[in-house]
């Protein structure tokens, strides 16, 4: 997937899918489907069926051991996973992930390591999931999007990569907007405001702007910004909240720690200086 001129994608996306017609899909549009378009990253898509063993193309069976639906099978799929579209998959630039919802959890930690992957490669599955010894024997890791299930990996495939190319460089167009985002400090994401700065709703409330987001004064926005962000983590993800303030509270201890430090070295600096003035002071008693 090199352009012409020799230069490369920032990050590929291969997806693994009985059904590619659902791809680019939303990722067509917006700031991901420009990306697209301009190569900052690239698709690619799998048909899973193009590799069943069969004339009617089948790639799954029932399961052993009983039990309702069917389970998509390894030979099929590791064909798939075998198979190169475009050019090769370089050795230690990628990662494997197969989207089921007892992977882990999909967060802002995860989607920054997989944007920073210069190639990644998505099974979507369908049925009742797919047999256990191919993602064994392909190492693929498991990631969900939550504690719900879809009909298939599709639409997590879909969010994942969308929330990964909105990181890559030059996607967004203001960089500091991503850090002020939900998550990416640990807390949810402070209230918006925007013109007009007093509007009456459909009940006849009169809905002001917070005054202090009126006063140009930048710090003090900073200020409530943060508090605000504080305030509906804690209400409403106390998970999230728990680990914040856990984190804040290492911050402060390895600062207080460092400062005791610094102040114990001034001392032991300062102590020589010390007795050399009153070794001076009694030479000159003696003199």
């Amino acid at each position: 997937m090199t352009e012409a001129g020799g230069r490369q994608p920032l990050w590929s996306v291969r997806v693994l899918t009985l059904f590619p017609e659902m791809f680019p899909g939303p990722l067509s549009v917006s700031l991901a489907g420009k990306a697209l378009e301009s190569r900052v990253w690239t698709l690619e898509t799998v048909d899973i069926r193009g590799f069943a063993r069969d004339k009617h193309r089948s790639v799954d069976d029932t399961p052993f051991g009983g039990g309702p639906g069917m389970v998509m099978r390894p030979d099929v799929l590791d064909g798939a996973l075998a198979a190169e579209t475009g050019d090769a998959a370089q050795a230690g630039q990628g990662r494997a992930l197969y989207l089921s919802p007892r992977g882990r959890v999909l967060d802002q930690a995860l989607v920054r390591e997989l944007a920073a992957v210069p190639r990644l490669t998505l099974l979507c599955g369908r049925y009742e999931g797919v047999d256990e010894r191919v993602l064994e024997a392909r190492a693929l890791e498991e990631v969900s999007l939550g504690d719900f299930v879809l009909s298939g990996g599709e639409p997590a495939a879909l969010a994942l990569i969308d929330a990964c190319v909105r990181l890559l460089p030059g996607v967004m167009g203001n960089v500091e907007t991503a850090g002020e985002e939900s998550f990416e400090r640990g807390l949810l994401e402070y209230p918006h405001y925007t013109r007009p700065a007093v509007w009456t709703d459909s009940r006849g409330v009169i809905r002001a702007v917070p005054e202090v987001l009126l006063s140009g004064h930048h710090e003090k926005v900073r200020a409530w910004r943060l508090a605000e962000a504080e305030r509906i983590t804690q209400a409403r993800r106390p998970d999230l909240w728990h680990r914040y303030a856990a984190a804040v509270q290492e911050k402060r201890q390895r600062q207080a720690a460092s400062r005791r430090s610094r102040q114990r070295q001034e001392e032991q600096e300062d102590r020589p200086a010390d007795a050399a003035r009153s070794m001076g002071k009694f030479e000159g008693s003696e003199g």
